[in-house]
């Protein structure tokens, strides 16, 4: 399986830079797996493919706001990083531009030093390992002085912080957002719920490697990024008992379906547990727990793409982008929806 056989022409301008006013006036593109039909709607009519029973499973993980700006201590040299992932008490892996400024032991003042960061390590990848001094609590910190890490295709300004969360947003950890979620507000949520259809929650923090190109020609030989995620007891259940019942598990987005595929056994029971995850999913994988999936529009050659051909087909896939760049949706993060069942 080759790489370039998920590529597609997609025109730049149809990549979407801005969250729309209304996060459900997104459009909803419903995709048949088995036929490959396609029906046109809006995001709001996601509830006529809910059934009373089934059990629509929701990322909550919760965006930082990971990139900061500040200067070396000493030079005042610009430095921009970006927050990967927490590793100890105050240590936090990074990635640090321009990083031949940040060598072991570069001191970084940020926001008139109400942070400053020292840089301990240089790991894998030449990420940087650094630890922060502060007084308070981080997360305020970050807060007051940090940036909402958009992805590299988003050129413009995000004017409101939260349009890059989901509403539903609540365990931080996430360099990016699971942005399948962003088309809920919660008045379709409580709509859903009227409706009998089950709303469960799992946790995967989004790493940035979500966004990092397939470098390989031969798609088996990428190495998938680890992301950390949490599936608790009581969600377990509500998710075990919805199979159970011959209903339909609906995941919200590919972050949700990589956490319980992740944490689905062997015999299709999902495991309450927690750990890190480098699952990669390509045609050709059988689905051991989801049975329909909401999702956004995926940069051609992305593992992310691969996701959605391994439960509808790569011919069925492509055939739905092509209709989907015809019909001018907006593509990516702050883009259109598709339902796949």
């Amino acid at each position: 399986m080759k790489t370039s056989d998920f590529y597609y022409d997609l025109p730049e301008e149809l990549i979407a830079q801005d969250p729309l006013a209304d996060r459900s006036s997104s459009r909803l593109m419903h995709l048949d797996k088995k036929t490959g039909e396609i029906t046109h709607t809006d995001f709001k009519h996601v509830i006529d493919y809910l059934n009373p029973g089934d059990c629509l499973v929701i990322n909550d993980t919760k965006v930082i706001p990971a990139r900061l700006y500040g200067s070396k201590i000493g030079t005042e040299a610009g430095i921009e990083i970006l927050l990967l992932k927490r590793k100890g008490d105050n240590i936090w892996e990074t990635l640090v531009k321009p990083g031949k400024k940040a060598k072991v032991g570069t001191r970084i003042s940020f926001g008139d030093g109400l942070l400053i960061g020292e840089v301990i390590d240089i790991v894998e990848e030449g990420n940087r390992l650094i630890r922060f001094e502060y007084e308070g609590i981080f997360e305020e910190i970050l807060d007051k002085l940090g940036e909402m890490p958009l992805p590299p295709y988003i050129t413009h300004k995000l004017q409101d912080k939260n349009r890059y969360q989901t509403v539903y947003a609540k365990h931080e950890g996430s360099a990016a957002a699971p942005t399948a979620g962003l088309h809920f507000t919660q008045e379709l949520l409580h709509q859903i719920e009227e409706k009998g259809v089950k709303i469960a929650h799992v946790t995967l923090h989004v790493g940035l490697g979500t966004f990092r190109p397939v470098k390989v020609d031969d798609v088996e030989s990428h190495h998938m990024h680890s992301e950390f995620y949490v599936v608790e007891e009581d969600q377990a259940k509500l998710i075990n008992d919805t199979k159970k019942a011959g209903k339909r598990v609906i995941s919200v987005g590919t972050t949700s379906c990589r956490t319980l595929e992740s944490a689905t056994d062997e015999n299709g029971i999902l495991q309450a547990k927690s750990g890190w995850t480098e699952i990669f999913i390509y045609p050709g994988y059988q689905f051991k727990m989801i049975d329909a999936l909401i999702t956004n529009f995926h940069l051609p050659e992305s593992t992310l793409l691969m996701l959605v051909s391994a439960l509808a087909g790569k011919e069925h896939i492509l055939a739905a982008y092509e209709e989907a760049v015809k019909e001018r949706y907006r593509f990516f993060s702050f883009g259109d929806a598709m339902i796949i069942e």
